[in-house]
């Protein structure tokens, strides 16, 4: 074993932790993030516009009267999730940079708006179609961000600027360095749109369609399912790692499925990342809230006894680093096995009833700390069968942890009687 945790840390750990933190990875994650107060709140309001409820309510017939008003914050934020996040993605890799971080976040969304061509109404004048700001227009929105703020920084450092005396208030002076790469950026994607009518968006799109639809299959879900967990067995932050990857995925599925929510369509996929939040990660990463049940209701260890008690609370929020490094989980081999086969067969399980209309697909984000049924009773839209999928999982992940901490609190077991036994003879 020993060998082998070697091996991963030197093989696998060092080169992984060096790709999560690589620059423009943690750029497009952290503008991801830094989006989501938007999302969150904006998906609520499908919940408002089509609440689940009765049609013959009165409530519910209000809401239908009253979807056009009600979902405007989402199209507002939600549905432009875009735009937010081209600003997030610009801010934090100019930042990184050490370059002006606001000046790198507006040309990040220049770059992206001019990506889109305006139509003209004769009763409105220009109009900018907005399918591009959501989630369809998420991977361009990564690409030009990146792009715009690399020349930001190449002008930056060969010092391809406008510089202004110090005596200038330092906002000026910024703005008026920025002047020439904002210029290059807005004449190169002016070139790119207008001039040579190219569609960056139907040309991305073209090319990862294979992905989105192999992301959206079970294979798809439980590779990431998988890689997650094992990366957290050896002490690695797994979401951290494939997040950053899996994330722009999972954002272009809810996307889609919020916008078909609000045009009243069927949800087409099975596979945002609320479907991991709520039905796979019960407790945190390796569906552990099953593991605490069992450490409540069996362990005989007073070790284990303590742990179970400190880390129930946190794990009904979803906060599960008391189980993982206080079991511990981290370099246990026997725990090991139950932490990764256990999301393995409720994502399969949670896959499968989504899929065969046993339970809605999820279309709204509940901030992530909310109690399990009740997160995936609002990702849903109020569907009271998923309440009902997150116990069938939960007792599912128990009954899989019980053998493996069975043996595993036994051995415990001996050890403090063991130990017990040393301090007498000694005494």
């Amino acid at each position: 074993m020993s060998k082998f945790t070697a091996f991963l840390d030197k093989k696998v750990s060092g080169p992984m932790a060096r790709l999560a933190e690589q620059r423009h990875l943690l750029a497009i994650r952290d503008g991801v993030i830094s989006a989501l107060p938007f999302i969150i709140v904006g998906s609520f309001f499908l919940i408002i516009a089509f609440p689940p409820l009765p049609e013959s309510w009165s409530i519910a017939q209000w809401a239908a009267e009253h979807a056009g008003e009600i979902l405007i914050p989402y199209r507002m934020t939600m549905f432009i999730m875009s735009l937010y996040i081209a600003f997030g993605i610009g801010y934090n890799l100019a930042q990184s940079y050490k370059v002006d971080p606001l000046s790198g976040a507006q040309i990040a969304v220049a770059s992206l708006l001019l990506t889109i061509t305006p139509t003209a109404l004769d009763e409105l004048g220009f109009v900018l179609p907005m399918q591009y700001l959501g989630g369809n227009g998420l991977f361009v929105t990564i690409i030009v961000s990146i792009i715009s703020v690399e020349i930001f920084r190449i002008c930056k450092q060969r010092n391809i600027t406008i510089k202004l005396p110090e005596q200038v208030p330092a906002s000026v002076g910024r703005s008026f360095e920025a002047l020439i790469p904002v210029s290059i950026v807005i004449l190169l994607m002016t070139l790119i749109t207008v001039v040579l009518g190219i569609s960056l968006h139907e040309i991305v799109q073209n090319l990862v369609a294979p992905l989105v639809k192999a992301g959206d299959s079970l294979l798809g879900v439980l590779i990431p399912v998988f890689l997650i967990t094992f990366f957290w067995s050896f002490g690695i932050h797994g979401v951290s790692i494939v997040g950053t990857v899996a994330r722009p995925l999972w954002e272009v599925y809810f996307a889609n499925n919020g916008e078909a929510a609000a045009s009243g369509e069927a949800l087409p996929h099975i596979a945002p990342e609320p479907l991991y939040q709520w039905f796979i990660w019960i407790g945190g990463s390796g569906a552990t809230l099953g593991l605490v049940i069992v450490m409540l209701i069996f362990a005989k260890s007073d070790y284990l006894k303590k742990v179970g008690r400190a880390a129930a609370a946190p794990s009904i929020f979803n906060i599960n680093e008391p189980v993982i490094f206080g079991v511990p989980i981290v370099l246990n081999p026997l725990l090991i096995i139950p932490f990764i086969l256990t999301p393995l067969i409720t994502a399969t399980i949670s896959y499968m009833a989504t899929s065969i209309g046993f339970v809605s697909a999820t279309f709204v984000k509940p901030p992530w700390t909310l109690p399990a049924p009740i997160g995936a009773y609002l990702a849903t839209g109020g569907d009271w069968r998923a309440i009902i999928l997150v116990f069938i999982n939960m007792t599912i992940s128990a009954f899989i942890y019980l053998p493996f901490f069975k043996i595993y609190d036994r051995k415990m077991l001996l050890m403090e009687e063991g130990e017990g036994e040393t301090k007498v003879e000694a005494s």
